[in-house]
């Protein structure tokens, strides 16, 4: 067995500046793949692009705000035009937004949680399907939360995008099952130690909780062995 299986595939990582979405990106640069990092903060992904790039790996990265008008339409096209195809799709990036009773969800914050947790989503799935198609198998790997298959008092907002993305996501999945060109998977990471996390339970000792080294590593296996469509896991620990 290589120490590189995924030499040669291409993967794009959504929300790769820190927490799951960096060590993810960093995990699948260590396996061999060409990493393209996208976030909105051009800092942290140089940062995560120069670990990467002192590990040896190769990386790109795409600062850009998902929820931004065409961005993502401009990053498939480019992607498309420089490599031709997709190998791998980490669908990571969302905003955890304010955690407050159903009747006190504020109708704007709601909006903008939406359009990046569900909307955003959609539009990457849309714009590189052909690009993950001509990979032949591509992969896509859609990071969920338990909020969204059971339901948490004050987390309605989030658990609400969090179901929504699983529909989606499980429906783009059943699309693809005869046609043999992308699997498709949905993965929750469970307690991780990451800034959302930290945000949501903000009196829980950090070290009672996983790494997300844990999570991407999982990622990085799924990837390598291979996995069917409508496959789903929630990580231990």
């Amino acid at each position: 067995m290589t120490d590189k299986p995924l030499t040669d595939q291409l993967a794009l990582v959504t929300g790769a500046s820190r927490g799951i979405g960096a060590a993810t990106a960093e995990a699948l640069a260590k396996a061999g793949a060409h990493v393209i990092l996208t976030a909105r903060t051009a800092k942290d992904l140089e940062a995560v692009e120069d670990r990467i790039h002192q590990a040896d790996g190769n990386a790109t990265i795409a600062p850009m705000d998902l929820a931004e008008g065409d961005s993502i339409g401009r990053l498939a096209a480019a992607v498309g035009e420089r490599w031709g195809k997709l190998d791998i799709l980490i669908l990571n990036a969302a905003m955890l937004g304010t955690l407050t009773p159903v009747p006190a969800i504020d109708a704007k914050e709601f909006a903008k949680l939406l359009t990046l947790n569900v909307g955003a989503q959609q539009a990457l799935i849309a714009a590189f399907d052909p690009l993950l198609r001509a990979a032949a198998p591509g992969k896509l790997i859609a990071i969920t939360s338990s909020v969204g298959a059971t339901p948490r008092a004050y987390w309605g907002a989030y658990g609400a995008s969090k179901a929504a993305l699983e529909t989606l996501v499980a429906a783009y999945g059943e699309e693809q099952r005869n046609l043999g060109k992308v699997a498709v998977a949905i993965l929750d990471p469970g307690a991780t130690r990451t800034r959302m996390r930290e945000k949501a339970f903000p009196g829980e000792d950090p070290a009672t909780v996983k790494p997300p080294e844990a999570v991407a590593d999982r990622i990085a296996a799924l990837l390598t062995d291979g996995f069917e469509t409508g496959y789903r896991e929630r990580v231990g620990g």
